[in-house]
């Protein structure tokens, strides 16, 4: 797996505003073109669009080509960390360069687990506006009977919002990051193949509503996040914020995601 560590892949982007814009009203939020861009909205840009004979049974691209296979069928982005640079503006065409950073290969409580640590370096006319790190976990299909372990409990207080996502929300969010994650959208896949109580909103989409809760304060300068458990549909979330720490609550009291802000 050595052998792919700092394997580099280079992309260009547009930029086009009505990404950003179709985003905004996603998000529910305020912004027009020629605004810097919110935090993390880079995600609706640098599609990877692939035939459908390029994709593996999950809506992912097949295990293989730019990231290696490691013989694990589930594929997850456990979590990241950003450095804000500089603003980013649609309309200005953009360079993304993805560097393998790391691919790693444990053992856990439910069988082997894959880690691949990508870091993402985004800029416009030459200078550096975002480096993002992504951290992927591969793991098993679930057995027969296998129980999740506990999941810790969220601390309390520090709730700003509440927020229940649709089904329209993760299907609107899945189109325009082209994200074909299964678990998104196809309620009997993510049941049945995955394990999982119903749909999952998206690791990212609850990063991204933290981040702006986070950037309502003042300008963002870092930001990290880390999935704990999944977060499902039919689930009213809290989003709560203390100093620089930020996190999302199940309904029963289960933490989601933890993040921390600077």
């Amino acid at each position: 797996m050595s052998d792919f560590v700092g394997k580099t892949r280079v992309g260009r982007d547009a930029m086009d505003p009505a990404r950003a814009e179709a985003l905004a009203a996603v998000l529910g939020i305020d912004w027009r073109p020629g605004a810097p861009l919110p935090p993390f909205a880079h995600q609706v840009y640098f599609w990877q669009a692939l035939p459908d004979a390029a994709l593996g049974r999950d809506g992912h691209p097949a295990r293989g080509g730019f990231i290696p296979d490691l013989g694990l069928p589930r594929r997850m982005w456990a979590g990241g960390r950003l450095a804000f640079h500089a603003p980013l503006y649609t309309g200005r065409e953009a360079e993304k360069t993805t560097v393998i950073e790391a691919v790693t290969l444990k053992e856990g409580r439910s069988g082997p687990l894959g880690f691949v640590t990508l870091r993402h370096e985004i800029a416009q006319a030459g200078a550096l506006c975002v480096t993002e790190w992504q951290d992927l976990v591969y793991r098993q299909d679930p057995g027969p009977g296998q129980v999740a372990p506990p999941v810790p409990r969220a601390p309390e207080g520090g709730e700003v919002r509440r927020q229940r996502f649709s089904t329209v929300d993760l299907f609107r969010y899945s189109a325009l990051t082209l994200n074909g994650h299964r678990i998104h959208y196809d309620r009997d896949y993510a049941r049945e193949v995955e394990g999982y109580g119903g749909l999952v909103v998206h690791g990212p989409l609850l990063a991204q509503v933290l981040m702006l809760v986070a950037a309502a304060e003042g300008p963002l300068r870092r930001f990290a996040f880390r999935g704990v458990s999944a977060a499902l549909d039919h689930e009213e979330l809290r989003f709560c914020h203390a100093g620089g720490r930020l996190w999302v609550a199940g309904p029963d009291g289960r933490i989601c995601m933890s993040a921390e802000a600077e």
